[in-house]
């Protein structure tokens, strides 16, 4: 039988997704080419510890303690060990604050568990985990500082922030715990080199493992945005141009807005992210169904990728409106 000669590289179409657990997932993806699997696969399991966005304390203050070597009256463990018990406890943020202070008083004999850390402003997911021990003529409050953040962050780096008085914490940000694939071989078309993908993820319950994997993915993306300048020749801009508008003409759903904001944007038949950079405040403002909250963020994310609303020049502008104008003639 004659080999077949591929002109192009097989597009993968199989998916399956399954919960194998308590945060656990299995995704499976196939078949690949060979050695597109791992192409794809490592940097994905890379951004998965590296990219997700978590939470964590990164300093303490604990009324009466000048440092991490220091001991409390009536607590069985010394400073030292209630940093490294705090440091397991794994925090959630309720809000959108990238950060939060929280206090916390305990007196009276008492095993301080995760679950007692639970406020107002913050829940714990790993609820069973020790704090410490305190005997009926002990007392001990304490400020703790909870950030959101990716990776891993020496104290080094956040003492440069930390206010007067807090004990500064090595930051372990990533809620990804594991994050494994294997490539197994797969037939299709009598060749047995095909290959398919299997991850396995568990994360911590900040966050989800298939949210972790979304979130790797989005990066994933984002960091080959700069690439965007060879694509973007192929639909008519200029290269001196390309760079400075490939974001802008992307579609909005790139933007990762929320639900109700991309609605709001969709239901005024706005497509690509130039269509607001277009818009005065008093356009965007003035959207159907669009609420303050969707203003507010709109504005933001327009602000974080450089194009914030009513900032574009005439020439600028003129630019894309013909731009836009070809895209969605398309």
């Amino acid at each position: 039988m004659m080999t077949k000669i591929n002109t192009s590289a097989y597009v993968p179409t199989e998916l399956a997704i399954e919960n194998i657990g308590e945060n656990r997932l299995k995704i499976s993806a196939y078949p690949f080419e060979a050695g597109f699997g791992i192409t794809l696969a490592h940097p994905l399991r890379r951004l998965l510890y590296a990219s997700t966005v978590g939470f964590a304390p990164t300093s303490v203050k604990i009324d009466g303690v000048a440092h991490e070597f220091d001991s409390i009256r009536g607590m069985f463990e010394d400073v030292a060990n209630f940093i490294i018990n705090l440091k397991a406890i794994r925090f959630k943020i309720k809000n959108d604050s990238p950060k939060v202070v929280v206090n916390y008083s305990f007196k009276g004999q008492k095993e301080i568990k995760g679950a007692d850390l639970i406020n107002e402003e913050v829940d714990i997911v790993t609820p069973e985990i020790h704090l410490a021990t305190i005997n009926e003529d002990a007392e001990i409050n304490f400020e703790v500082v909870i950030e959101r953040g990716i990776g891993y962050v020496p104290s080094e780096i956040i003492r440069e922030h930390a206010s007067d008085g807090f004990i500064v914490l090595d930051a372990f940000f990533t809620p990804v715990k594991k994050a494994m694939y294997d490539i197994e071989n797969i037939l299709i078309e009598d060749n047995p080199d095909y290959e398919k993908v299997v991850f396995t993820i568990e994360t911590d319950g900040q966050i989800s493992p298939i949210d972790a994997f979304k979130h790797s993915l989005k990066a994933m993306y984002e960091q080959m945005r700069v690439f965007n300048n060879v694509l973007d020749a192929s639909i008519g801009v200029q290269d001196s141009d390309a760079g400075k508008f490939a974001i802008l003409l992307q579609n909005i759903s790139e933007l990762n807005l929320s639900a109700r904001s991309f609605n709001s944007l969709e239901k005024a038949q706005m497509k690509y992210v130039a269509e607001i950079a277009l818009l005065s405040d008093s356009e965007l403002k003035g959207l159907k169904n669009l609420g303050k909250k969707s203003f507010d963020e709109i504005k933001a994310v327009m602000e974080e990728i450089g194009f914030p609303v009513g900032s574009l020049s005439s020439e600028d502008a003129e630019f894309l409106i013909k731009k836009v104008s070809e895209l969605k003639a398309k």
